[in-house]
């Protein structure tokens, strides 16, 4: 079972690119990579539950086990000592990966209140989007009732794009809503 939106890249998007950026050969047209959901979870230092909460949450929106990441070093002020638990993560590539980017689009950031659109000012220079979503409760398998805490979570999507330029297109062919 082919991904709708794998379909549509391989279909409209690429060519669409490979005409609009002149490139001489298919591998040159940027595509998506991976997709990166990290959530951090501050308050974990001093309750553990937020963390295996956190951890459940993010697992039912990626559909896949998240890893819990450790603390790289201590830092006092935030009582944070050096292999403490305080945040969790998942990678996303192949179908899952245009899976979530399809619920994503289509879904979840619908439901986000007042969403006029994403800004087109957060690529890192090299054709990489960053997107912060303030509540975990837009995605559609999140139940608001079960939800003790409001978590946001960050979310990378990494593509082949050397340039923000081509980063921007590809994902606006994709149907990315970004703000005008």
């Amino acid at each position: 079972m082919v991904n709708a939106l794998k379909e549509k890249y391989v279909n409209e998007v690429r060519p669409a690119l490979i005409s609009k950026f002149d490139y001489t050969s298919l591998m040159q047209a940027p595509k998506l990579e991976k997709i990166v959901l990290n959530m951090g979870v501050g308050d974990a230092v001093t309750n553990s539950n937020n963390l295996d909460e956190a951890v459940s949450e993010l697992r039912l929106i990626a559909g896949q086990q998240p890893v819990v990441t450790k603390a790289k070093k201590s830092i006092a002020g935030f009582r944070l000592r050096e292999g403490m638990s305080i945040g969790s993560k998942v990678t996303l590539r192949g179908t899952r990966m245009y899976d979530f980017l399809d619920k994503l689009i289509n879904v979840a950031l619908p439901r986000v209140r007042d969403f006029h659109g994403t800004s087109t000012k957060s690529f890192d220079g090299r054709g990489n989007y960053t997107l912060g979503i303030k509540e975990q409760l837009i995605f559609p398998e999140i139940n608001y009732d079960d939800v003790n805490r409001v978590r946001g979570l960050d979310i990378v999507i990494v593509t082949t794009a050397k340039t923000d330029e081509e980063g921007l297109e590809l994902l606006s062919q994709l149907g990315m809503p970004f703000a005008k």
